[in-house]
């Protein structure tokens, strides 16, 4: 018995000196080489802990900032820097979950990595920083996470709930190049006709692995040289009349690489803002119901230029729908080509227009 009160005492003194007070968090440093967020806020306590959260960061440079298992409720922004001296890593428990507080009115993201002390710099430590792992909750009007600035920024194994939109790669410091990295995150959408999953307006990144749903376009591509590797946006919000402009992807700037991306019942499956010409491979559109009047497999908003090689499309063997198409354009011409198209249910096609472009 007192060997064991002698044990729980010193465990006692160790958890006090470890932990302190928050006034006490700046410059205290965990001999487990990272700093543990309940150590100076309480988890699922329903309070906003956005002040002291921030605060942690800010007083962490180069740590690993770990949430352990919990609610952690937050009212604006927690911005992460992008200067590579001041950088921290963001590390959730798989079921920590950040969540947006009822009164969330911010136009940001809940999470902006790189989003104070910009900095375009790879060669000094610290620069690869990212948000691994959690739960990010946007209670249906909050963007869940931002990349505003730096190079070498990954968001990986993350799910992002009830959003308006989910991701959002803005233009990044290295002229306009983001160089971001984000793989096996799952985006939910909010449903309503403005939910978008993720949104690239920097250049030279790569999306591996990614599941998304309940948000009217999947994917946005407003910039170039973006890699995307088994994306499977679907589509399950209203079949009313706003279910027609639904797309599974959107490229508006072409010169992009698109390989087992699969777009599922939505109205567009693929959708090419002008001529430009991306490369698709093996890509899928299906359909399994026949509800909307229109189920398109590429819709071009000018000339069709872009490379198809090896895509299924599957109507799912219904023919009620007024029009199943591979392909419309509104330019005739272009240079572009089908290569190994192969079409589920092809008696129910009703436009032929991408037959002259098949190779």
């Amino acid at each position: 018995m007192v060997i064991r009160y002698i044990k729980t005492v010193l465990a006692a003194c160790a958890a006090m000196l470890f932990c302190g007070a928050m006034e006490s968090c700046q410059g205290e440093k965990s001999d487990l080489g990272y700093v543990i967020v309940t150590d100076y806020v309480e988890a699922s306590s329903g309070e906003d802990v956005s002040e002291a959260l921030q605060q942690i960061i800010d007083a962490n440079p180069n740590r690993t900032i770990y949430f352990p298992d919990g609610e952690y409720v937050i009212s604006k922004p927690l911005r992460t820097p992008a200067e590579p001296t001041l950088s921290v890593a963001l590390q959730l428990s798989n079921y920590a979950i950040i969540r947006a507080a009822d009164d969330w009115s911010s136009d940001e993201a809940m999470i902006c990595l790189g989003g104070k002390d910009a900095a375009n710099n790879i060669t000094t430590p610290g620069s690869n920083y990212y948000l691994d792992g959690g739960v990010i909750e946007g209670g249906g009007v909050a963007t869940g996470v931002s990349i505003d600035s730096g190079r070498e920024t990954v968001i990986r194994n993350t799910s992002i709930k009830n959003v308006e939109l989910g991701i959002h790669v803005k233009r990044g410091a290295n002229n306009n190049s983001s160089d971001c990295d984000i793989s096996s995150v799952n985006i939910v959408g909010n449903n309503s006709p403005t939910s978008t999953g993720v949104l690239v307006e920097g250049y030279d990144n790569t999306f591996t692995n990614m599941r998304i749903g309940g948000v009217h376009t999947g994917f946005v591509l407003r910039s170039q040289a973006n890699s995307l590797r088994n994306i499977h946006p679907l589509y399950y919000g209203a079949r009313d009349e706003s279910y027609e402009t639904s797309c599974g992807f959107r490229d508006e700037a072409g010169n992009n690489w698109y390989e087992f991306c699969y777009s599922d019942e939505f109205s567009a499956a693929f959708e090419i803002a002008g001529s430009r010409r991306s490369l698709y491979n093996d890509c899928f559109a299906y359909w399994y119901s026949n509800q909307g009047k229109n189920h398109v497999a590429f819709r071009v908003e000018g000339k069709f230029n872009a490379s198809v090689r090896n895509m299924n499309v599957g109507f799912g063997g219904h023919n009620a729908v007024e029009n199943n198409a591979i392909l419309q354009v509104s330019e005739a011409g272009g240079k572009g080509d089908f290569t190994n198209l192969y079409v589920e249910n092809e008696s129910v096609v009703t436009d032929a227009a991408h037959k002259r472009y098949m190779r």
